[in-house]
């Protein structure tokens, strides 16, 4: 519950440079009377930027304890998955505006950024929790490896050969120094 939680908090500052940049472009340079595409366009532009805030802060916030080491491959599925969410919310906004002829900016905002946030934000939990950072794929502790022992000479029987192997099991699994 608390990783769903702090996953709320990272999309709500993504809603909220989603929202803002959205209406700032629509209400200006993306106006529907100057582009026609406008809407569309400025939805992009902000989901565009939203993404990356939410993958800065789902990496090292919500999913810390399983992000992968291979920091763009989990960039690229990242991209993806968000990428499936923005098309969810994009294609609400655009049954709204152009097949529904709902143009107002209230109801862009309604279409794109209520039920398309609602029915993407769904999708994009779904698919990071179980495939971009999945717990299968978090960064492995560091490993730990015999150290010499100082009075005898050999590995220490309190420190595992492999981090799977229990404690002791290692003064076992190594030879014994022969007595002379």
């Amino acid at each position: 519950m608390a990783q769903f939680a702090r996953f709320g908090v990272v999309g709500l500052v993504g809603l909220v440079i989603d929202f803002g940049v959205f209406n700032l472009l629509r209400a200006t340079v993306l106006a529907p009377e100057n582009l026609h595409e406008g809407p569309v366009l400025a939805k992009v532009i902000s989901t565009g930027l939203a993404i990356i805030a939410n993958w800065i802060g789902n990496r090292f916030w919500t999913f810390r304890e399983h992000r992968g080491r291979q920091l763009w491959r989990e960039f690229a599925e990242f991209l993806v998955v968000s990428l499936g969410g923005m098309a969810i919310g994009l294609g609400c906004l655009w049954v709204s505006h152009y097949l529904l002829g709902f143009t107002s900016i209230l109801a862009d905002n309604i279409s794109g950024n209520v039920i398309g946030l609602a029915l993407g934000t769904a999708f994009r939990f779904t698919f990071y929790k179980l495939w971009v950072f999945a717990p299968h794929r978090g960064e492995p502790g560091p490993a730990v490896f015999p150290q010499a022992d100082a009075t005898v000479g050999t590995a220490s029987r309190d420190v595992p050969v492999h981090p799977t192997m229990p404690r002791g099991a290692a003064a076992s699994a190594q030879p014994r120094p022969s007595a002379r």
